[in-house]
């Protein structure tokens, strides 16, 4: 009778061991997983709706007339804050921080807050992680490194038309950036009226447009554009310009031919300034002066995506929602839309439901 009295007794200590060791390390960690919000469903990521210069966490941090915006591949959104003079970027967790820029309004190349810009108006990232900011008021293309290192890539300051390479070439107010896959740099040189390319290597050229603030469609310098604000590329090298004045979307090809993708039909734009592919070949377009921010698909059919039309700060689902002064959108690599709600001071997002 002893042998199973010893075998019932380790038992019991054994199970005693256990029961300590669970009371004393009670470390049972349960992570919950927000599902996403229905598609179409309108967010505001970051902003209090009122100018300012704070950062913090999603509706407590703000901004002053945020302008451009862009996301990198780890779900980063980097906003061209334009009246602070600041590059802000929200993580994904909704955590506002100042990525570069004094605040100031100047010229200084520098780490973080010691350089400074003078209104910047365009922001767009390469596959590397740098981002490249279009100093609209100093007339340059600027860089920022992954260390937060910022340094003028290209133009001279001159507020000029020159082709060239690096600080030899010129610009005039460049608004919208792009970048595409192969680390070419689009820019709507806006008082121009031109679309530029500079190369990874700084080598600026002309891609397309006469200089003339017109409207032609054509091949590279027989096209005209009348204030390019916003521009995109999509997977096979099309850039698209939210052709503000003209009231229209235009598509360039790699050959440089210039036509009228969208917005000169039954389905009018009114003041479109920012555009944005998704990786099927969808465009988004934020039209500031209907409030609207639209879909089109790569056969060219328009349909509002969000926005009642009328300026309000609503959240709410598609046509429900509401904006004020959207100037610019970027799509994450999941679909979902960021729009800079300038007029609101927020950064707004709409869930592609994934």
């Amino acid at each position: 009778m002893r042998k199973p009295l010893l075998i019932l007794l380790s038992c019991t200590l054994f199970i005693s061991a256990c029961s300590k060791k669970a009371t004393t390390n009670p470390t049972t960690v349960v992570t919950v997983i927000t599902p996403p919000a229905p598609a179409g469903t309108v967010t505001t990521v970051a902003g209090t709706g009122l100018p300012g210069a704070v950062n913090a966490k999603g509706i407590l941090a703000s901004f002053s007339d945020p302008t451009s915006l862009t996301v990198d591949a780890n779900d980063y959104v980097t906003v061209a804050d334009v009246a602070n003079n600041l590059i802000r970027q929200v993580d994904p967790y909704g955590d506002v921080t100042t990525l570069a820029g004094s605040g100031l309004d100047s010229l200084a190349n520098g780490i973080g807050t010691a350089a400074s810009f003078a209104y910047p108006n365009g922001v767009a990232v390469d596959s590397k992680g740098n981002i490249y900011v279009s100093d609209t008021g100093n007339n340059l293309i600027r860089m920022i490194n992954g260390g937060s290192t910022v340094t003028t890539f290209a133009g001279g300051g001159t507020g000029l038309a020159t082709n060239g390479t690096g600080t030899a070439a010129s610009f005039s107010s460049p608004v919208g950036l792009t970048v595409d896959a192969s680390g070419n740099i689009y820019v709507a040189d806006a008082n121009n009226n031109l679309i530029r390319e500079i190369t990874p290597l700084g080598v600026v050229t002309t891609l397309a447009g006469s200089g003339k603030a017109a409207y032609a469609d054509g091949t590279g310098t027989a096209a005209s554009f009348n204030f390019p604000n916003g521009v995109a590329v999509d997977a096979n090298g099309n850039v698209y310009v939210a052709d503000l004045i003209n009231r229209v979307i235009r598509k360039i090809t790699q050959a440089g031919v210039v036509t009228t993708f969208a917005g000169a039909g039954a389905v009018n734009f009114k003041a479109p300034a920012g555009v944005a592919v998704d990786a099927i070949g969808n465009v988004y377009v934020a039209d500031q002066g209907t409030n609207l921010i639209s879909k089109i698909t790569p056969a060219g059919v328009i349909t509002t995506l969000a926005g009642s039309g009328a300026p309000g700060f609503t959240n709410a689902l598609g046509t429900a929602a509401s904006f004020n002064f959207p100037t610019a959108v970027a799509v994450d690599p999941s679909g979902n839309v960021f729009v800079a709600d300038r007029g609101n001071q927020a950064i707004r997002k709409i869930s592609s439901g994934k």
